[in-house]
C-alpha cells in the first residue's frame, strides 16, 4: 500500500470534526422545537442544548489518550459511531431527563474527533505546512455550524433532526474507519519524547494564553447581535446574518494565520503578535462604544474576526510542544481548558454588561488579550 495522500487525511479529519460540531452547535437551532414538542421552559430547553458540551468536558483528555495509545482512526471511528448511536436513542427518548443524559453521552463520545483530528495533522504534515493544515482543521467548527443551520430549519421535528445528525455522525464514522490511515510515529529509540511534556513551562503557558483569548472571542461572538440590535438599532435578521458572515471571515483568518506561522517557522510568535492586535482592537472598540461612535459596529465585527483567527496557532503549538507520543492528551487538555472558559464567559460577562455596560466588558476582554500576549512563551 502506498503512502496516503495527506490532504485526503486532512479532509477526513475536518469531516470528523465538523460532524461532531453539527450536533454540538446544531442543537440551539432546535430550541423552539424542544419547547413546543417537549413542553419545556426556555431554561429546561437550554439545559438540553448544553448537555453535549457538558459531556464532552469529561472525556476530551481520555479520548486523547486513546488516540495516543491506539491510533487516530480507532478513536475517531469509535467516538463518532457511539455518538451516532446515542443520538438515535435520543431521537426516541420521551423523558427530558433521559434525553439530556443521551445528549451528554453523545457529546462525550463525539469529543474523540477534537483530539484525534489534530493528531492527524501533526502526523501527516511536515512542520512547514502544519500551520495552514491546522487552520483548515479549525475551520471545521464554522463549517459544522453552517451545515447545522441548513439542516435543522429544513427538518420540522426534534426526532427527525436528531436522526439526521446521527446519520451524519455514522456516515462519517464509516468513512473514517475505511479510509483514514494512522500517521507513522517515530520509534522511541530515536530519542523522541515519551515522558510528560508538562514538566516544562511552555505548554502550560500556551494553555493559559489560550484560555485568556477565549474571553474576547466569546464576548464578541456571544454579544455582537445583542449589541447591534439594542445599542445600534439594527434589524435582528440583518444583525444575525452579518455576524454569521463574520464567522466565515474568521475561519479564513485561521487559514491565513496558519500560513503565516508556516512562513516564519513559529507558532508562538504570530500568536503573541495577534493577541496584541486583538487587545488593541478590543480597546478601540470599547472607546468607540463609550463615545457612541458610529464606527463601533465595524470595529465590533473586526474584533470578532481577529479574535477567531488565531485559534489554530495555539492548537498547532500545543501539538508540536507535546510531541507525537503526547499530542492527543495535550490537545484534549487544550480543548478542555478552552471549553471551560467558553462555558463560563457568556454568563459572567452577561452579568458584567448588565451592571457596567458593553464598553467596560470590551475593555476587560482587551486587557485579557494583552495579558495573553505576555503569557505566550517566547520564540519566533
Amino acid at each position: 500500500m502506498g503512502t496516503p495522500n495527506r490532504w485526503t487525511m486532512l479532509g477526513l479529519g475536518v469531516a470528523a470534526q465538523a460532524a461532531g460540531c453539527v450536533f454540538m452547535y446544531g442543537l440551539p437551532f432546535l430550541l423552539p422545537a424542544f419547547q413546543e414538542e417537549k413542553g419545556l421552559t426556555l431554561a429546561e430547553a437550554g439545559l438540553l442544548v448544553g448537555a453535549p458540551s457538558a459531556g464532552m468536558l469529561f472525556t476530551l483528555i481520555a479520548w486523547g489518550w486513546v488516540a495516543d495509545r491506539y491510533g487516530e482512526r480507532l478513536a475517531m471511528t469509535a467516538g463518532l459511531g457511539l455518538a451516532g448511536g446515542f443520538l438515535v436513542a435520543a431521537a426516541f427518548a420521551a423523558h427530558p431527563g433521559v434525553l439530556a443524559a443521551l445528549l451528554a453521552l453523545a457529546g462525550a463520545s463525539g469529543a474523540s474527533a477534537n483530539a484525534s483530528s489534530g493528531r492527524v495533522v501533526l502526523g501527516w504534515f511536515p512542520k512547514e505546512r502544519r500551520g495552514f493544515a491546522m487552520g483548515l482543521r479549525q475551520a471545521a467548527q464554522p463549517l459544522g455550524v453552517a451545515v447545522a443551520g441548513l439542516v435543522t430549519p429544513a427538518v420540522a421535528h426534534v426526532t427527525a433532526a436528531l436522526l439526521v445528525m446521527a446519520a451524519i455522525c455514522l456516515v462519517t464514522a464509516v468513512a473514517v474507519g475505511l479510509m483514514v490511515v494512522d500517521p507513522p510515529r517515530p520509534p522511541a529509540a530515536q530519542g523522541t519524547r515519551t515522558s510528560s511534556p508538562y514538566t516544562a513551562a511552555a505548554l502550560w503557558r500556551v494553555h493559559g494564553a489560550s484560555m485568556l483569548l477565549v474571553v474576547p472571542q466569546f464576548v464578541t461572538a456571544g454579544f455582537a447581535v445583542t449589541y447591534l440590535v439594542s445599542e445600534r438599532h439594527w434589524d435582528l435578521g440583518t444583525a444575525a446574518r452579518v455576524v454569521a458572515l463574520a464567522q466565515f471571515a474568521g475561519a479564513a483568518g485561521r487559514l491565513l494565520c496558519g500560513r503565516w506561522s508556516d512562513l516564519v517557522g513559529s507558532r508562538v510568535g504570530p500568536m503573541r503578535r495577534l493577541a496584541l492586535v486583538n487587545g488593541a482592537a478590543m480597546i478601540l472598540l470599547a472607546g468607540a462604544v463609550q463615545a457612541g461612535n458610529g464606527l463601533s459596529a465595524a470595529l465590533l465585527l473586526a474584533a470578532l474576526v481577529i479574535s477567531m483567527s488565531g485559534n489554530g496557532l495555539a492548537f498547532t503549538a500545543v501539538s508540536e510542544l507535546a510531541g507525537a507520543f503526547w499530542a492527543g492528551r495535550a490537545l484534549g487538555a487544550q480543548n478542555t481548558a478552552q471549553n471551560l472558559v467558553a462555558a463560563a464567559t457568556p454568563g459572567v460577562m452577561g452579568l458584567f454588561i448588565s451592571g457596567s455596560g458593553f464598553a467596560a466588558a470590551f475593555a476587560v476582554a482587551g486587557a485579557l488579550a494583552v495579558a495573553a500576549a505576555a503569557a505566550t512563551p517566547s520564540g519566533g
